[in-house]
């Protein structure tokens, strides 16, 4: 397989957020995680059923996400599971991103984690 190829794998997939909202458009963001945050991901270990996303201070956040302690680790090294993390967005997303969220009283959801040539990558919406 190419590197120019679009491929990606889905780790995780909010198929509530699909039925309870209307989801107008999507956005491809990175995420701020720690090391052992991306292990558990690779592993399957999270769970975007409750999560939201807000713009605050100028930048994109993700809440209330539960990525699970990873276990072959020790305990001091984990993370907390539902800590914020910042989306890696374009200062121009963000610019209508915040537009549409004070404009018109939408919400941002999460939709889907995956990994993209490596990286982890999620699909707001």
């Amino acid at each position: 397989m190419s590197d120019k190829g679009e491929s990606y794998k889905v780790i995780s997939d909010n198929r509530q957020a699909r039925f309870l909202y209307q989801i107008l458009e999507t956005y491809e963001a990175g995420i701020e995680l720690k090391g052992t945050e991306v292990k558990s991901i690779r592993v399957g270990k999270v769970n975007l059923r409750d999560g939201y996303g807000l713009i605050r201070g100028g930048e994109a956040w993700l809440l209330n996400v539960h990525i699970s302690p990873y276990q072959n680790i020790n305990e001091y090294f984990n993370h907390d599971p539902r800590r914020s993390r910042k989306l890696l967005l374009h200062r121009k997303e963000i610019n209508k991103l915040t537009g549409k969220l004070e404009q018109q009283g939408l919400t941002l959801v999460p939709l889907k984690i995956y990994l993209k040539r490596g990286l982890v990558k999620v699909s707001i919406g």
